[in-house]
């Protein structure tokens, strides 16, 4: 696929990782999760809007009896964190004693997911695992271990494959960086 540079509302973007190469890392993690969860039946918890489109490609490839869920929680206004999670929607069913997995876009400051680990091992889980798409190490200030990183990448702004800059561009089947 050629991929071409995109405008989305007031700003450019240029590309970055193309479809294949995210459908690789998709494959190459489902794989590795069904080995890791083989004779167990996880609870995989897809955060929205931005693992969406990772997160259904994943489920693909995921190799096991297992219960997906949704649930919604921001930190971001525009291109910035805010560093405030507001959950949207909670999580409607019970985890307890469960292997669960949280399935997300990216992980970059880390206050999200921190949020989420707090929240849901309050439910005691039998295990509670991250699969990051992305991971920022760069902004990375919490502590606590990435189970599954799909690719590393620097402070960058992304937006495609379910990334968004202010609603627009989660449709697009690639990754694309913003143009400084």
């Amino acid at each position: 696929m050629n991929m071409q540079p995109v405008t989305l509302k007031d700003k450019q973007f240029k590309p970055y990782i193309p479809a294949d190469e995210l459908q690789r890392i998709v494959a190459r993690l489902g794989e590795q999760i069904s080995s890791d969860y083989a004779g167990k039946s996880p609870v995989f918890l897809i955060v929205l809007n931005g693992a969406f489109m990772f997160g259904a490609d994943l489920m693909k490839h995921i190799d096991l009896t297992c219960r997906v869920s949704l649930i919604k929680v921001s930190s971001y206004q525009g291109m910035q964190s805010t560093n405030t999670v507001s959950e949207l929607i909670g999580l409607n069913e019970s985890i307890e004693n469960e292997d669960v997995v949280i399935v997300e876009d990216i992980v970059d400051t880390g206050v999200t997911m921190d949020h989420l680990l707090s929240t849901f091992k309050d439910k005691k889980p039998k295990s509670l695992a991250i699969c990051s798409l992305l991971f920022k190490p760069d902004k990375f200030t919490k502590n606590f271990k990435i189970d599954y990183i799909g690719k590393s990448i620097p402070n960058e702004f992304v937006v495609g494959y379910g990334f968004d800059y202010e609603g627009y561009g989660r449709n697009l089947p690639c990754l694309y960086s913003v143009k400084e």
